[in-house]
């Protein structure tokens, strides 16, 4: 009976294992385009968690740079495909030892955060630059405009861990382990432009 309980605890700690394994990471969450005074608005939500390696690197000094990045494309059958916009947006991640807090800079801008699962959910959401309305309704060369249109888009996020900006010893460390891979790897989701009521009847 003893050996049948120690079985089931090395198989529960394994399973856990596993568990946290695949919790580890960038994964996409939920995604939005939404209109607003005349133009686009595009955002995704991410789950990141970090692994043991990248947090104790974290709290010893060593700043995590998040790049997020969007993109909006127009299918065409004929041509190659056509890039409507394209973002990308970079937020560090860095811990302060004296004050023990965390801190994410944009840019020359700040936020300051007692815990790292506040930092984290911050970083999660991200926004792209807002599309003007317009782009996303008028056919920008002949051809298009000789061919029926469906009108969808395809619209892309992906987020990842920066290990170029990484210290040199880790970035060696990078290469060699699976450690510092933190991507979500490219999201695609279908975006179908509103038709205004204007543009309905002069169709």
């Amino acid at each position: 009976m003893h050996n049948l309980e120690r079985l089931l605890a090395v198989l529960l700690a394994f399973w856990l294992g596993i568990s946290v394994v695949c919790a580890e990471g960038i994964t996409v969450r939920k995604t939005e385009a939404r209109l607003s005074d005349g133009s686009y608005q595009f955002s995704a939500d991410f789950d990141i968690s970090l692994n043991f390696v990248v947090d104790q690197a974290l709290t010893r000094g060593v700043p995590l740079y998040f790049i997020s990045e969007f993109t909006l494309i127009r299918p065409r059958w004929y041509w190659l495909d056509e890039v409507i916009a394209k973002n990308e947006q970079t937020a560090k991640l860095s811990y302060n030892k004296l004050t023990r807090q965390y801190r994410i800079t944009r840019g020359s801008l700040f936020q300051n955060f007692s815990s790292l699962g506040d930092a984290l959910r911050i970083i999660s959401h991200q926004s792209a630059s807002p599309i003007d309305a317009s782009l996303l309704q008028k056919n920008n060369d002949y051809i298009t405009a000789l061919l029926p249109q469906k009108g969808d888009y395809i619209a892309a996020t992906r987020m990842r861990l920066d290990v170029t900006q990484l210290p040199k010893p880790l970035q060696v460390n990078a290469l060699a382990t699976q450690d510092w891979n933190f991507d979500s790897n490219w999201y695609r989701w279908i975006v179908r432009p509103i038709v205004s009521a204007a543009d309905r009847e002069s169709e």
